[in-house]
């Protein structure tokens, strides 16, 4: 008997699951949409969670398979899915406020998923306007002693510690330096050495995928509302320490009365006007603790191993790349000598030639691969007239548009010189993110990029071994972590001060 009910049950799973993936082929058919029909039912994710490779992989599969077509429709279970490949549909997407929100639904009590990554609408334009001033030229000015400390920590602990100049773990080494120097420049929080963060632990678990991750960011892409009935949670395990710290934090600040211009800061600054309002949105928040912790959080996590990886893509190519490696050697030691070796933030901005290193790199190794975002009411996209639906899933290209031919000429070619002209590229290069959602963070991390790399470059020579098969790819949902490849770090004999 129960080997029947258990026969009846699979037939009615299978049944549902053929029935839904041909209702989501249907969908996009009679939009005129191609759709991709190699999982009916749950498109790229079925692949993710089965395969080994990052999401973006997959939809760079898509980009190329569909070389002519404005978007690509996919199976998603409950919700619509749509992989937008058009420019000029990508650019109403990213900058239209009918697309405004990312798409992530959480439960009330997932204190630290509740930032402004996560939020949607009123709540996440309210809370945006109020982080915003952490990140003006003038705050950045400020911090940016403290992040030229933590690169010279860095670079001594490199040559104290010679068993970490060899090409081993050398990705692991540069979290801990962005690790120290968000914790110290946007936080106030400091320890006795770079490489004792109490934060650094958490971010690296925070940031890294695994089975468990994998399936929630599936599933709370594949149908938020199921994702949100389950009651699952992004961040749980970290609030305990995370949301202290910063209660702790806070407090200090109160008692200590001295203004560091950093997030401790903006954040008592919050509390102490009270209520926060957008009349014109009809919206208010409280700014509890751990509201504020949770835009803490984010800054964190978005700001450590983004930027870790950054400095390690641009590392990477110096290293491939022994005239690139001089040329901008040449610049920072110049710098360098001009400014009696020290690097102030008026000095560091004199680096062009690094800027385009950067910039460069960031093209070929953008620190994430897609972007997101949910319909909030129908419209129709220009390109091919589609119609989409309120509650769409939208996902749209970077690191497809990075490595096309039609916008980057030999896009296989690392050449910062292509940056030269600094000449707004638009949504076709968006390291960053592009449009309403540009991540609020974007010139503090370059700032700490080129600070570090700054350092580095002046003391050290690169060299880049790339293991067999090649430059391979982590198994991330969003993000590009960068695999089978590491840097060695050798000592300049003729170093100018």
């Amino acid at each position: 008997m129960f080997l029947f009910i258990l026969l009846l049950f699979t037939i009615f799973v299978l049944t549902a699951a053929y029935l839904k993936g041909r209702y989501n082929e249907t969908y996009w058919r009679k939009r005129g949409v191609k759709f991709d029909n190699r999982n009916r039912l749950m498109g790229p994710f079925w692949d993710f969670i089965t395969g080994d490779r990052a999401f973006f992989e997959i939809l760079v599969d898509m980009y190329k398979k569909y070389p002519d077509e404005p978007a690509v429709g996919f199976g998603s279970l409950w919700t619509p899915a749509l992989y937008v490949k058009d420019v000029t549909n990508v650019l109403y997407v990213v900058q239209g406020s009918m697309f405004i929100d990312r798409g992530v639904d959480y439960i009330e009590d997932d204190y630290l998923a509740d930032n402004i990554l996560f939020m949607s609408g009123a709540r996440w334009k309210l809370m945006r306007q109020k982080m915003t001033p952490l990140f003006t030229s003038a705050k950045l000015k400020n911090m940016y002693y403290i992040m030229d400390k933590s690169a010279q920590d860095f670079i001594e602990y490199l040559h104290n510690h010679p068993v970490k100049q060899k090409p081993k773990e050398t990705y692991e080494t540069l979290t801990t330096f962005c690790c120290a120097a968000v914790g110290a420049a946007v936080f106030g929080v400091s320890s006795k050495s770079t490489f004792d963060s109490p934060f650094l632990d958490m971010a690296k678990k925070a940031a890294r995928a695994n089975l468990l991750t994998n399936i929630k960011f599936a599933l709370a892409s594949l149908s938020p509302k199921l994702f949100k009935a389950l009651r699952l949670k992004f961040f749980k395990e970290f609030e305990p320490f995370f949301i202290g710290a910063m209660k702790q934090v806070f407090r200090q600040r109160e008692q200590e009365n001295v203004k560091k211009h950093d997030f401790a800061d903006i954040c008592l600054s919050i509390q102490k006007n009270g209520v926060m309002k957008n009349e014109d949105e009809n919206i208010e928040m409280q700014p509890t603790d751990e509201l504020l912790a949770a835009q803490g959080f984010f800054f964190f996590i978005a700001g450590v191993e983004p930027a870790a990886s950054s400095v390690f893509g641009a590392m990477i190519e110096i290293g491939r790349h022994s005239e690139i490696q001089k040329r901008v050697q040449e610049e920072v030691d110049n710098v360098f000598d001009k400014y009696d070796g020290k690097l102030s933030f008026d000095a560091i901005s004199e680096m062009e030639y690094l800027d385009n290193v950067i910039n460069e790199a960031l093209r070929v190794y953008p620190p994430i691969g897609f972007s997101t975002r949910r319909c909030t009411e129908d419209t129709v996209l220009p390109v091919g007239n589609i119609k989409i639906e309120k509650g769409t899933a939208i996902f749209t290209p970077i690191y497809e548009y990075h490595h096309d031919a039609k916008y980057f000429e030999n896009p296989q070619e690392f050449n910062p010189d292509r940056f030269a002209d600094k000449k707004n590229l638009g949504v076709i290069y968006q390291p960053f993110g592009f449009g309403n959602r540009t991540c609020i963070g974007m010139r503090y991390a370059k700032l700490q990029v080129k600070c570090g790399l700054a350092h580095i470059i002046h003391n050290f020579e690169l060299k880049t071994v790339v293991g067999k098969g090649g430059i391979k790819f982590h198994k991330e949902q969003v993000q590009l972590r960068i695999e089978n490849v590491d840097v060695e770090y050798i000592p300049r004999k003729e170093k100018r001060m």
